[in-house]
């Protein structure tokens, strides 16, 4: 369940309201009864819990694609150079 964050109109008090997602958003403040809008905000990261979750294990890493040695290319060179006869 989120935490939204409210701001009354009335007296300018912002708080946090802990609620389902399905839940109606609140209409009046808990101090003054004043009107309430809901804020729009940037929540919090992604959170993986658990075993097996690394930083690592999506990263990109270009050291690790695979480039033909200077070997492969000699062979591939001559290859090239024996269909052209």
């Amino acid at each position: 369940m989120p935490t939204y964050d409210y701001k009354c109109e009335s007296c300018d008090n912002t708080f946090e309201y802990f609620q389902n997602m399905s839940d109606k958003p609140l209409d009046k403040c808990p101090d003054c009864n004043g009107k309430v809008r809901r804020l729009v905000s940037g929540g919090s990261g992604l959170i993986f819990k658990g075993s097996g979750f690394y930083l690592t294990d999506y990263a990109k890493n270009d050291s690790k694609e695979k480039k033909p040695a200077k070997s492969d290319e000699k062979k591939s060179k001559k290859v090239k150079e024996k269909n052209k006869d």
